[in-house]
């Protein structure tokens, strides 16, 4: 009876060990792809926003006869909104890594 009552102890104690496990590596998983489907959003957002940006309505608001320190308005327009999208493609994909979350 000793023997059974042990056994059926540690059985449980396996059982409860293992519902606990199961329960937070769900709840973490459940987390990671949250967080992973912001993130396509945002990527998302990112790539429509250039699209917008690169296109013709919004790109010939910069084709004037201007210049800035000397540079040409359109050129520069180009190049520091091209900039700017890189540093916000940056930022999403190390903000996940910053916050101690796998990327990719």
């Amino acid at each position: 009876m000793v023997v059974s009552s042990a056994v059926s102890a540690s059985g449980l104690t396996r059982m409860l060990v293992w519902m606990h496990w199961r329960g937070n590596a769900s709840r973490n998983l459940s987390e990671t792809y949250m967080r992973q489907g912001l993130k396509t959003q945002r990527l998302l957002a990112l790539f429509f926003t250039g699209l917008a940006l690169f296109n013709f309505p919004l790109l010939a608001l910069w084709d004037v006869d201007a210049q800035v320190w000397g540079l040409p308005l359109f050129p520069l327009a180009l190049f520091v909104l091209w900039a700017l999208l890189i540093a916000a493609l940056a930022w999403i994909i190390e903000r996940d890594a910053s916050n101690g979350t796998r990327s990719g």
